[in-house]
């Protein structure tokens, strides 16, 4: 599983026309799921989430708090194209998990977040839909979660 981390001071997520999605200050998270990924694949991921320091503390300190200390929104969407691979120059999405475990597994991760810090500051896009994301970074600060390169992370 990977996780393509933003800080944000808000973001949102439109799909079909309406706002299915949105957050004030914290992050932006894109996840791609592979086929390969396992429930300790996703619990990975989430103590991550939960746990990156890439926010200062009251005294300046950057890299001092998480999403958690700040009260900070998590904006979860579901994005296979990080499971690509090249074939020249068009992707290929063979390692994707397939859209019904995807599925499960992306509202497993989702409901989790929410048990595990607040139902109220997770929000998501909407799944397998063309969805238009705006956000406003701060920073930038951007991070790649890989769960299957956990020395790394």
């Amino acid at each position: 599983m990977k996780a393509v981390i933003q800080r944000i001071l808000r973001g949102s997520v439109t799909s079909e026309g309406a706002v299915v999605g949105s957050v004030e200050k914290g992050m932006s998270v894109l996840v791609g799921i592979s086929r390969e990924d396992t429930k300790e694949d996703m619990e990975y991921i989430i103590r991550k989430l939960l746990g990156v320091r890439i926010w200062a503390d009251e005294a300046g300190k950057m890299w001092s708090k998480n999403v958690k200390e700040i009260d900070g929104g998590i904006l979860l969407i579901s994005q296979f194209t990080l499971m690509h691979v090249m074939k020249g120059n068009k992707p290929d999405f063979h390692h994707a998990m397939n859209p019904e475990a995807a599925l499960e597994m992306f509202n497993t991760l989702r409901d989790t977040l929410r048990k595990e810090y607040a139902e109220d500051k997770v929000a998501t896009g909407h799944f397998q839909h063309y969805m238009n994301i705006e956000q406003v970074m701060d920073g930038p600060v951007t991070l790649v979660i890989d769960s299957k390169d956990k020395k790394n992370n």
